[in-house]
C-alpha cells in the first residue's frame, strides 16, 4: 500500500464506531498486513501480547484498547511490557474510543489527538507500513489526505462523465481540477471573504443527490471571473449567493465555466475535500502528488509522487542558494551589502526545462524569500513587499495538468511567503486580482528555444499566450528588464534509457544529436536536457543542475556523451554521487541517480558523498576528483590477459533448462549424464543452486530421443523458434537441441556474473567444472590460468568494475568489452602469476572449508568468515605490491594508478595497434 491509501483506510476506521475488540485488526489491515497475518494474530497463535486487549505484531507494533480514562495507563503498560522488547516492537499504541496515544520507541516521540484527529498523524505511523518517514509528511499530513480526496473525485467524475474522460476532454477536466484546489486553498486563508465560503456554498445550494452541484460550482466560477463592479450588469444575472466570491482573474476562471455533473457520491466526495484545512498545503510536494491523479497510467502508484525537499536542496544548494547565504552571511549588518545582495537576488531567474509540478521552481522560490527577509530584517525593512518576481521562475513541462499545477503552485508559495514574511493583512491586500502573465510553457523541451523562453536579459519572451491558465504552447511576453541577471537551470528531467525510450523520445534526442554526437541512440533521453544545457550556458551568463540516473556517470555514457562536451569546454562545478531518490511507496527501493552541475568553466569543484563534501580542482565524467579519463570499450585487452567470453545466450532455448526433477527423471530414464550439466547464470553461481540443461555437441541420436520427453521437447523448442526472426536468421531453429552458443570448457573456467550487489567486497567469481555451462548473464574465462582469479577478486578490479561500467541502480553490471578488456594490468613475471596463482587457491581452499556455504553466504560484509576475509587481504596485497610496491591507501587512490596505467596502455594501443605491455618503474 501506498501511502494515499493507507491514508484512506485509517480515515474510514476512525469515522466508524469504535470497536474495541476489532480495532487492533482494522488498524493493522490498514497498513497493509495481510489477511493470513492478521487471522493468525487472531487465534492467538502469532499473538505473543501480555497486555490484556492486546494485539503483538513482531518487529512492528504492540497496541491494545482499553477502559475510557485508562489510555495513559495502559501505555504505560505496554511500554514497560517484556513482550514488547522481546519481539522488538517499535511501535506502542492504545486507544479507548476517544483519545489515542502512540509512541515510537527507538526516538521516544508521542502522539496523543483525540481518537476522531489520529489519521492527521499519518506521517507518525508510515514506517509501520515499511515507508521511510518524510519530515514534510510526517508534520503536516495534509497533502496525502487532500491527494486523496481529489483522487476520489476526479474518477467519480470521469466515470459519471465519460465524454470528460475522452482526450479532447481531459485538460477541460484538468482545468476544473485546479480551479477546485484554487478554492479550497482560497477559503482557508481569508482569500475569500469567509473561512469554508466555497465548500459552505456548495453544500447549501446544491441538492445532496447532486443533481445541480455543477450549476452551483459553475455560477461560483463564472462570478470570480466578473469584476464585482460589472456585475450588476452581467447577464445573466449571478445569484445573490455567488456575489460574495471575489474577482480572481488571471485566466483561472476565465473561458468555459462548464463543471461536470455530479453524483451524489461525488458531491460527499468534494464536501469531505473541502473540509480539510487546506491552509497548510505545502506547495513543493503537494504538486508532485497531485499530478498522479489526472495520468491514467500513474494513478495505480498515487501518492508516490513525492520529490523530497531535502533531495531538491542537493541540487539548489550548491547550484547557487550555497552562494547567496554565504554573501549574506559575509554582509553581515552591512546595509549596502545587504542593498546589493537584495538587488542580485531580484535578477535572479530559475529555469527548470523539466519542471514537472513545480517542485524545483516552488522550493527555489521559498528558499529566496527566507534569504530576502533576512535582508530586510537586518536592514529595518521588514514592511517591505519583495523584490523577487514569479516571472523569474520559470518552466517548460510536456503535459497540460502539471504545468498548470505548477502555476498554481507558485502562487500559493507566494501567498505563502507574503503571510510568513509580511502577515496577513498586507498579504491579502495584494494577491487579488490574480496577474495573467504566464511563465511555465507546456511543451516539449528538448524542441524547444531556450533561449527564448528564459533569455538572460531583455523585455521578455517574444512568444504568445491567451492567459495565465488556459495558455497553449506558447508565452505571454514578461515586460521587465533583467539586465545582468544571472541564469540558474535546474530540474530532475525523464531519466528513460536506451531500451525504453519511446519511438516519441529517440526521434528528440536524433533530431537534436545527430550530426553533433556519435552514438547518440545508446544514450538515456534525460542527456537531451545536459546537451541543451549546455549549448545555452556556451551563450550566457549561467550554469546548470539535473537530477540523473547514475547510468549518465558510467559506461558508454563517460566516453560516448560527455567527452565532446568536455572538448568543447564544459566543465563541472559540483555533483553529488550515486544516492537513492525514493519516494512515498511501502519498501520502496527508490531510483539511484546522481546530481551533476554544470557551466563553461569552474576553477573549483565540489564533489559530494553522502555528508561529505571535496574540494577539488577538477571532476572528471566519472564523478571522481581527478583529471579526466576516457575508457573507451575494447574488443581485446589491453594487458596481456586472456579475453574473457559471455554465457551460451538462452533466449528461445527454455525448452533445454529443467530442475533437479528433471534431471533424475531424464537419469532414471536412461539418459546418459553427460548429455546433462549443470546450468548458471548470476544467481545460481552466487547462490551456488544451479539448474540443468540438456548438452548436446551434436545431433542426439534416435535412441536419445526417445528417452522421456525429449523429442516432445526439442518439437516444441523448434516450433517457438520459428516464431522469431532472431531464432531463424542465427540458424537456431535447425538445431532446437542447442543454444545459440555452445561455449564451454575443456578442464575448468571461472564464472563470473554480470549482475550482482554492491554490498560485497569482492565480486563475485567461481571456478566451474566441465560438466558446467553459463549461461549469458555470465561471463566466462575458459581454461584460464589460476592466477585470472586472483585479478578478479581483488579489491583494484572491484573498484575499476563499479567505476567504469554501468550500473543497476548500485548493483553491478559487469562488462567484458568495457570492464575486463579495459582493465590496466602491468607484465606479469612468472613469480607474479605463480604467487597470484597460490592467493587464488588460498581463496578457492577457504571457501571449501565453509561447504555447502555459497557466495551469497560467505561475502556478506558483516559475517564473512576470518579465513576468507584474510585469503582476500593477503590476495590484495600481492596483486597491489606489482603495481606500486605496497598496498593503497584507499580506493581514490587505486584508481588515480588505474586511470593512469590505462591511459599509457591506450595510448600505445593507438599508436602502435598492438596489444603492449607496460612495466611499472
Amino acid at each position: 500500500m501506498n501511502a494515499v491509501e493507507i491514508e484512506a483506510a485509517i480515515s474510514e476506521l476512525a469515522e466508524q464506531p469504535f470497536d474495541a475488540a476489532e480495532f487492533p485488526y482494522a488498524f493493522l489491515a490498514a497498513f497493509g498486513n495481510k489477511d493470513t497475518t492478521l487471522k493468525r494474530l487472531r487465534s492467538g497463535n502469532n499473538n505473543s501480547s501480555d497486555i490484556a486487549g492486546g494485539v503483538l505484531l513482531r518487529g512492528n507494533i504492540h497496541l491494545a484498547t482499553c477502559e475510557p480514562g485508562r489510555v495513559g495507563e495502559t501505555l504505560n503498560l505496554l511500554r514497560a511490557s517484556p513482550a514488547t522488547a522481546k519481539a522488538k516492537a517499535k511501535f506502542i499504541l492504545a486507544t479507548d474510543g476517544q483519545t489515542l496515544e502512540a509512541e515510537e520507541l527507538i526516538s521516544g516521540e508521542t502522539i496523543a489527538p483525540n481518537y476522531a484527529d489520529f489519521p492527521n498523524h499519518l506521517g507518525f505511523f508510515l514506517p509501520l507500513a515499511g515507508i521511510s518517514t518524510i519530515k514534510e509528511i510526517k508534520d503536516n499530513a495534509i497533502d496525502v489526505r487532500a491527494t486523496g480526496r481529489l483522487n476520489k473525485l476526479y474518477v467519480e467524475l470521469l466515470r459519471e462523465n465519460p465524454d470528460w474522460a475522452k482526450a479532447e476532454r481531459r485538460s477541460d477536466m484538468n482545468h476544473f481540477m485546479a480551479r477546485l484546489i484554487f478554492c479550497f486553498f482560497a477559503e482557508d486563508t481569508d482569500i475569500f471573504n469567509g473561512k469554508g465560503l466555497f465548500t459552505r456554498t456548495v453544500d447549501q445550494f446544491s441538492e445532496s443527490d447532486g443533481s445541480n452541484t455543477h450549476e452551483v460550482v459553475s455560477e461560483i466560477f463564472r462570478a470570480m471571473n466578473i469584476k464585482v463592479a460589472d456585475r450588476l450588469s452581467e447577464q445573466p444575472r449571478l445569484p445573490n449567493w455567488a456575489n460574495g466570491f471575489p474577482y480572481v482573474n488571471g485566466g483561472l476562471f476565465s473561458g468555459s465555466t462548464e463543471v461536470p455533473r455530479f453524483t451524489r457520491m461525488a458531491r460527499t466526495y468534494l464536501l469531505h475535500a473541502g473540509n480539510l484545512n487546506w491552509q497548510q498545503i505545502n506547495p513543493d510536494i503537494f504538486g508532485s502528488m497531485i499530478q498522479a491523479v489526472a495520468d491514467d497510467e500513474e494513478r495505480g502508484a498515487l501518492g508516490m509522487h513525492y520529490t523530497s525537499v531535502p533531495n531538491i536542496l542537493k541540487v539548489l544548494n550548491p547550484l547557487f542558494l550555497d552562494d547567496l547565504r554565504a554573501q549574506l552571511a559575509e554582509a553581515e549588518d552591512n546595509e549596502r551589502k545587504l542593498l546589493n545582495l537584495r538587488k542580485r537576488m531580484a535578477r535572479i531567474r530559475v529555469f527548470d526545462p523539466a519542471c514537472g509540478s513545480g517542485n524545483f521552481l516552488v522550493i527555489a522560490y521559498k528558499q529566496m524569500r527566507e534569504i530576502e527577509a533576512e535582508i530586510n530584517k537586518r536592514r529595518n525593512e521588514s514592511y517591505l513587499g519583495s523584490e523577487i518576481p514569479l516571472t523569474n521562475f520559470r518552466g517548460i513541462e510536456l503535459r497540460d495538468f502539471p504545468a498548470e499545477i505548477a502555476r498554481l503552485a507558485l502562487i500559493i508559495a507566494e501567498f505563502q511567503c507574503d503571510v510568513l514574511y509580511r502577515g496577513q493583512q498586507d498579504a491579502l491586500a495584494e494577491f487579488l486580482p490574480l496577474d495573467s502573465q504566464n511563465w511555465i510553457i507546456c511543451g516539449n523541451a528538448l524542441r524547444l528555444d531556450w533561449l527564448s523562453i528564459c533569455p538572460p536579459t531583455g523585455t521578455g519572451v517574444k512568444l504568445v499566450a491567451d492567459d495565465l491558465f488556459d495558455s497553449p504552447l506558447l508565452q505571454v511576453e514578461i515586460d521587465f528588464e533583467n539586465e545582468g541577471g544571472e541564469t540558474y537551470i535546474c530540474g530532475n528531467p525523464p531519466y528513460k534509457g536506451n531500451a525504453k525510450k519511446t519511438a516519441e523520445q529517440k526521434k528528440d534526442l536524433g533530431d537534436l544529436l545527430d550530426n553533433k554526437i556519435d552514438g547518440w541512440g545508446l544514450f538515456d533521453y534525460v542527456c537531451g536536457w545536459f546537451f541543451k544545457a549546455y549549448e545555452y550556458v556556451k551563450y550566457t551568463r549561467a550554469t546548470f543542475a539535473f537530477v540523473a540516473t547514475n547510468s549518465v556517470s558510467q559506461g558508454q555514457h563517460v566516453t560516448g556523451f560527455w567527452r565532446p562536451l568536455f572538448d568543447d569546454g564544459l566543465k563541472f562545478n559540483f555533483a553529488v554521487r550515486s544516492f537513492k531518490w525514493s519516494n512515498l511507496a511501502a519498501n520502496d527501493a527508490g531510483v539511484t541517480v546522481v546530481c551533476i552541475g554544470a557551466g563553461a568553466q569552474a576553477t573549483t569543484a565540489y564533489l559530494y558523498n553522502e555528508d561529505i563534501r571535496v574540494t577539488t580542482k577538477n571532476i572528471n565524467a566519472y564523478l571522481m576528483p581527478a583529471d579526466d579519463y576516457w575508457i573507451t570499450p575494447s574488443s581485446s585487452p589491453v594487458s596481456d590477459i586472456q579475453p574473457m567470453q559471455k554465457g551460451n545466450y538462452y533466449g528461445m532455448s527454455e525448452h533445454l533448462i529443467f530442475d533437479t526433477n528433471g534431471k533424475h527423471t531424464y537419469l532414471n530414464a536412461g539418459l546418459d549424464a553427460s548429455y546433462i550439466r549443470k546450468f548458471y547464470g548470476s544467481s545460481e553461481v552466487i547462490k551456488a543452486k544451479p539448474r540443468y540443461c540438456l548438452w548436446f555437441p551434436e545431433e542426439p541420436p534416435a535412441k536419445v530421443l526417445g528417452i522421456a520427453d525429449i523429442k516432445k521437447k526439442l518439437d516444441q523448442g523448434k516450433a517457438a523458434r520459428q516464431t522469431s526472426k532472431d531464432a531463424v536468421s542465427n540458424g537456431m531453429v535447425k538445431r532446437p537441441h542447442q543454444f545459440r552458443e555452445m561455449r564451454s570448457c575443456e578442464n575448468h573456467f571461472f564464472a563470473i556474473p554480470v549482475v550482482s550487489s554492491e554490498n560485497r567486497n569482492y565480486l563475485p567469481v567461481d571456478l566451474l567444472d566441465k560438466q558446467s555451462v553459463v549461461s549469458n548473464k555470465c561471463f566466462a574465462l575458459y581454461d584460464a590460468p589460476f592466477w585470472s582469479m586472483a585479478l578478479i577478486a581483488s579489491r583494484l578490479h572491484w573498484v575499476w568494475i563499479g567505476t567504469v561500467c554501468v550500473r543497476l541502480e548500485m548493483r553491478f553490471s559487469y562488462s567484458n568489452t568495457l570492464g575486463w578488456n579495459t582493465f590496466p594490468v602491468p607484465l606479469l613475471t612468472e613469480q607474479n602469476k605463480i604467487d597470484l596463482t597460490h592467493c587464488a587457491e588460498d581463496i578457492l581452499l577457504a571457501r571449501e572449508a565453509h561447504f555447502p556455504a555459497s557466495i551469497a553466504d560467505l561475502y556478506d560484509p558483516e559475517t564473512m568468515p576470518e579465513n576468507l576475509r584474510r585469503a582476500h587481504e593477503r590476495n590484495d596485497e600481492v596483486l597491489e605490491r606489482i603495481y606500486i610496491g605496497r598496498r593503497f591507501k584507499n580506493d581514490t587512490e587505486r584508481l588515480e594508478k588505474l586511470f593512469e596505467l590505462y591511459t599509457k596502455m591506450a595510448s600505445r594501443t593507438k599508436t602502435s595497434g598492438k596489444k603492449r605491455k607496460v612495466e611499472l618503474s
